[in-house]
């Protein structure tokens, strides 16, 4: 069910990820997919289409798009959501700066370092500071430091920014780490925003466990989800604030609308196709998705044995450590004399060396090359 585009295919379904690369370059960099859409979506766009349904979206929560999420969640996770607690909003980055500015109190932002880019700056454009939650790169288990985030709560922070599952880490937190984070959140009366954008994603030998999911959660909590990085449909412009209490989502009905940028009529139909009927077609993806997880491993003993990845337990995007290898910033010699595009690592944790992103949704074949004009171009 998972097709390859071609590339000339993906140069014209992809303008961002590989419209903006030369010919000669193999874009590995930005989250979206080598892969055509599931036919389910593609039928209900054209049908949209055809009925002219390009005007403004209903300007409410529930309806058919949360009605839609809180089955896919209860079939996916077993989560189970009140549809009239589902809000849309624009995209994942835009629903954080809501939620931090209608329900957030003043003070710092925890961010778990590394992180996802574009949100590394949101504590400074919602006027807070950002204390960040350092992972060691060393270290043996990609975790959560619940010592580190009572102190910073303790010194002042009021929110935390939890991504989760993980990008960059790879990480899918487990129901006893998110039961410590509530634990150290509940002592301090903080705040929890947790972006789940890669919920669906999460490969065989782990579990994706909603933070709403955790008892306790409800009166200190939101979550922010999608089906654009599953479903490849991110330029539709539809993501939903979930809430689980009835007061947080009065408070967010209750905002202005230019406060909340306009979501898109196509990305409430695209993702009403996608939870409804996508299940078959995402299921095909993760077999995928735990294939390219294997070849990269084996690709990278092969050819650079001295590479370091974090285990990868959800989501298309690997960490790897390539310090060994003598470059602070590999992922420009990769670019500049390898002709792979990957995202260097210190966009995602300010002044770490040697470390980069490497977004395995694309064809075996692609991978092989990916990795070997890595290994072409690093030392040995």
């Amino acid at each position: 069910m998972i097709r390859d585009l071609t590339d000339s295919e993906a140069r014209r379904a992809l303008p961002a990820k590989w419209g903006m690369a030369d010919p000669d370059v193999i874009p590995a960099w930005v989250a979206e997919m080598d892969y055509a859409l599931a036919p389910p979506i593609s039928e209900a766009l054209l049908d949209a289409v055809r009925a002219g349904r390009t005007g403004y979206p209903a300007f409410d929560g529930g309806g058919p798009l949360g009605e839609a999420y809180a089955a896919f969640a209860d079939r996916q996770f077993g989560h189970q959501v009140d549809p009239d607690q589902v809000l849309p909003v624009v995209d994942v980055t835009a629903g954080v700066r809501v939620a931090l500015d209608v329900l957030s109190s003043p003070g710092p932002m925890v961010m778990p370092v590394p992180a996802y880019h574009p949100q590394l700056r949101i504590a400074e454009i919602t006027g807070r500071q950002r204390a960040d939650l350092v992972l060691d790169p060393d270290a043996q288990h990609a975790g959560l430091d619940l010592d580190r985030l009572d102190r910073l709560f303790a010194d002042g922070a009021r929110t935390l920014l939890l991504t989760q599952p993980h990008n960059p880490w790879g990480r899918a937190f487990t129901r006893a780490e998110l039961e410590g984070v509530r634990d150290v959140v509940v002592r301090h009366r903080a705040r929890v925003i947790s972006d789940e954008i890669h919920a669906p994603l999460v490969l065989p030998g782990a579990e994706q466990v909603p933070y709403l999911s955790i008892e306790g959660t409800a009166d200190h909590a939101v979550a922010l989800v999608a089906a654009s990085k599953a479903f490849n449909i991110a330029g539709l412009k539809c993501a939903q604030i979930v809430t689980a209490d009835p007061a947080t989502r009065d408070r967010l009905l209750d905002i202005p609308y230019a406060r909340n940028d306009s979501w898109s009529s196509l990305g409430v139909t695209a993702s009403v196709a996608a939870y409804t009927h996508g299940d078959n077609w995402l299921a095909a993806l993760i077999t995928r998705l735990d294939q390219q997880r294997t070849l990269l491993a084996q690709l990278l003993a092969e050819h650079l044995p001295e590479a370091r990845m974090r285990p990868l337990e959800a989501t298309y995007l690997a960490w790897i450590d390539l310090r060994a290898y003598g470059y602070d910033d590999p992922a420009a010699a990769l670019l500049d004399k390898g002709r792979v595009w990957v995202n260097p690592g210190h966009d995602y944790h300010p002044g770490l060396p040697g470390h980069i992103r490497l977004n395995i949704a694309t064809s075996p074949a692609r991978l092989t090359e990916i990795v070997t004009r890595m290994a072409r171009t690093l030392p040995a």
